[in-house]
Order: C-alpha cells, then structure tokens, then sequence
C-alpha cells in the first residue's frame, strides 16, 4: 500500500512538473529603454509577429483584454503601453503619435523583428498610421480600429471638447479603474489623462 502511494504521489508530482513546464506564466511583461523612455511591453503566443497598440487613456488589458488570448493562439502578440499609459510611465517630453511611433518602431528593432502586423486601436490607429508612414519596412499588414487620419472626419466639437476637460468629468470609470489595476499611482493617471496627443491627425 505504501509503495503504491509513494508511486502515485511521484506521478502527481512529475504531471505538476510537466503542468508548469507547458502552462504560460500568467505575467509575462518587460521593460525595455527606447529613445529615453521605459517601455512596458508584453509578448503572447508564437507565430507570425502581431503588434497591439491600445487607445488613449488606455492600457493592453482594457483594449485588448478580451481578444488577446485568442490572437495570441496563431500570432505572436508584442502588446505596447505607450508613454504615460499603464506601466509606463511619463518622461519630460512632449507626446505625439509621431513619438508613439518611433517608440515602438525602437522596440521592434531591439526585439529583432523586421515585420509585422500593426492593430491600433483609436489613438493606437493613429499611431499605427504613423509607423507605417515614418517606418513602412516594418509593417506587413495594417488594422485600423476606429482610428482617425484627418480633423475634417470627427463629428463637430469634438477637438474643442477637451478643452477645460478634467479627469473626473471626462475619463470613464472603467479606464481610471484598468489604469489603476496596471499602475496604482493617482498622480500617474492625472498626468496621463492631462496627455493624450492630438498631434499627427491634420
């Protein structure tokens, strides 16, 4: 009876050593510096390079939370945290898509990656734009979600809205709630809702 449980419980053990082995660890972001910033960015998956680029005032898990997991299951999935967003933090520098741009196109580089596919949502379809036109050898295929590329095509009021904006009146409760899950520092989220470009869309 005994050698039959020390014989179950070595097979246990080696199916949890296995388990592990095999399982993705539930964390898997990293820093890295470009052009004077550090970068939060994490990798998913294998397979054809996909870069995820989130929207303003937003963080990877709150845009692409939901869908990254199943992206993830044929790509390989490089999700970004721009300047001021999440984890990474804000520099003394002036923000643009154009800046967006050349801060993942710097990643890219260092990871080795000379093409990819380039999904942005809102602001990161702005900033997906951008790469493509400052640094087209780096895209294979563009996803544009609800992003803009001219002034002219958003409704009436809409760039003139945020002037005088403030974060409790115009950041929704689920972004403060995803910012502060990534980064629970509130002087943090004030810079990063103070932040969000408008250059880059004429």
């Amino acid at each position: 009876m005994a050698a039959n449980m020390k014989s179950l419980a070595g097979t246990l053990l080696l199916a949890m050593i296995l388990f592990q082995t095999d399982a993705e660890p539930a964390q898997i972001g990293r820093y890295t510096a470009v052009n004077g910033l550090k970068m939060y960015y994490e990798i998913h998956g294998s397979g054809k390079p996909l870069v995820l680029i989130h929207g303003g005032g937003s963080t990877i898990e709150s845009t692409f939370g939901r869908v990254l997991p199943e992206l993830a299951k044929t790509h390989q999935v490089i999700a970004v945290e721009l300047q001021a967003h999440g984890r990474t933090l804000d520099i003394d520098r002036p923000l643009s898509f154009e800046q967006d741009a050349d801060d993942v196109a710097a990643l890219l580089k260092q990871l080795k990656i000379e093409k990819a596919d380039i999904m942005g949502f809102s602001n990161g379809g702005t900033t997906a734009l951008q790469i493509s036109i400052r640094h087209p050898q780096l895209v294979n295929k563009l996803v544009l979600l609800s992003a803009a590329y001219k002034r002219s095509g958003m409704p009436p009021g809409f760039f003139e809205g945020f002037q005088g904006a403030s974060l409790e009146k115009m950041m929704p409760q689920a972004l403060k709630d995803a910012y502060l899950k990534a980064n629970p520092d509130p002087k943090g989220l004030q810079k990063m809702s103070g932040c969000c470009p408008d250059g880059g869309v004429s």
